[in-house]
């Protein structure tokens, strides 16, 4: 009896986090959904989350070297942590900036991927031929379209593309929540099934009635 009582503790304990891990996703795509329409504004929260990241990265990482001064990676990990503050800094005074330079960087990547995936793609024609040289064209389009309004893309191209992954990541979440809760569910049922058979085959006969 106490084991199935803790059984069921632990089975109510699995689908609250299950539950929230899909609350979770639904606060995420909310989010995402009104990023893709202010993306104005989703662009520069994340050009200011990005920085404090960064600034926040930086000083964790040179708390790391002073107390592992002494040894040979000390002004490796000094500069480097200098250089992710310094970054940090100028990304949340300057976001419109920071964001028309990451537009340019995201753009370049774009064409260049493309070009990579189409030329790829016409000399290997491997059994992905078809989809590698829709996905290269795709990326060489994207990446022509991003620079051909540049600066003013910078705007909502960051904002965009940090709403949509919200969007991707909640609704991840809230299928492995609710996909998670089903599975709990099943599983516990089956198990009290089990329990109730056995209980059933476990109970001791009758006597029978000796004749006088």
């Amino acid at each position: 009896m106490a084991s199935d009582g803790k059984g069921k503790s632990e089975t109510a304990k699995l689908r609250r986090g299950f539950g929230w891990i899909a609350a979770l996703g639904v606060i995420l795509v909310l989010a995402g959904l009104v990023g893709l329409i202010y993306t104005g504004v989703a662009t520069l929260t994340s050009m200011l989350l990005f920085g404090w990241l960064l600034l926040i990265g930086g000083a964790v990482g040179l708390l790391h070297a002073i107390q592992a001064r002494g040894t040979n990676f000390f002004w490796l990990g000094v500069v480097v942590a200098a250089l992710n503050i310094a970054a940090g800094v100028v990304v949340i005074r300057r976001p419109e900036a920071a964001a028309e330079a990451l537009t340019m960087f995201a753009a370049l990547l774009f064409l260049t991927g493309g070009v990579f995936r189409l030329v790829g793609s016409l000399v290997v024609r491997g059994p992905q031929f078809g989809w590698t040289l829709v996905q290269g064209a795709f990326g060489l389009l994207l990446g022509i379209l991003v620079l051909a309004s540049w600066p003013s893309s910078s705007k909502y191209v960051i904002g965009c593309f940090f709403s949509l992954a919200l969007l991707f990541d909640g609704l991840g979440l809230i299928a492995t929540g609710y996909g998670g809760r089903r599975i709990v569910g099943m599983v516990s049922d089956r198990l009290a099934a089990e329990d109730g058979t056995r209980s059933e085959t476990d109970e001791p006969h009758a006597k029978p009635v000796q004749p006088e």
